[in-house]
């Protein structure tokens, strides 16, 4: 049977596909007057599409963020996955800014600390979930000797957890400080410069 149909069919040198040999002639006279292979994709194309076929698959496009240029079939996937302008959101703090500013910001965004209500401690962006979980378990291990602990830690006084939360409290107090004094400064130094160029 193999055999059979091995002398049954011919391959049209033009399309490369496989044809009836009794109907070879005249399907190589319509595919070769009809279809034409694409130079780009290697597809047969009908030769009144194939302008159409390369101007929508493969004719060079810029990307409108970025300004890249490729083929057109591939701006979707580009803008969607690979473009470094493309709109993404920050993990820790959900601001949407380009994929290329994304790992700066989240270096910065992730060392942000957040106070964590059940230790009292100021935890990283970046590390809150490991500590939520760590967390977790030794507040749940923790319940059952909690009220053992409490009348000691009234004799000894506040808690060790708070002093972190004061020292990180005058810290930031004393960054403020120093960032107003730095622009009040600045704005000075920036409105005599104006002065002295209008003077001159």
């Amino acid at each position: 049977m193999a055999i059979a149909s091995d002398e049954s069919t011919r391959i049209c040198s033009h399309c490369d596909r496989a044809i009836p040999s009794s109907n070879i002639d005249l399907h190589y006279a319509h595919c070769s007057r009809k279809l034409e292979r694409c130079k780009v994709c290697g597809d047969m194309i009908p030769r009144k599409f194939s302008e159409e076929h390369f101007l929508n698959t493969h004719a060079p496009v810029s990307c409108s963020l970025c300004s890249e240029t490729m083929e057109r079939e591939i701006l979707p996937i580009h803008k969607g996955e690979n473009c470094p302008q493309r709109i993404v959101t920050c993990e820790f703090c959900e601001f949407p800014l380009p994929a290329i500013d994304l790992a700066e910001h989240q270096e910065v965004c992730g060392n942000r600390t957040e106070l964590c209500l059940l230790c009292n401690k100021y935890i990283r962006l970046r590390e809150r979930y490991n500590h939520e979980s760590w967390c977790n378990g030794i507040s749940d291990n923790t319940v059952g000797s909690s009220r053992d602990v409490r009348p000691a830690e009234r004799e000894q006084g506040p808690p060790q957890g708070r002093q972190p939360q004061d020292f990180s409290r005058k810290r930031l107090l004393f960054t403020i400080a120093i960032t107003g004094i730095a622009v009040l400064l600045g704005s000075l130094f920036f409105q005599r410069k104006t002065d002295t160029n209008q003077v001159h």
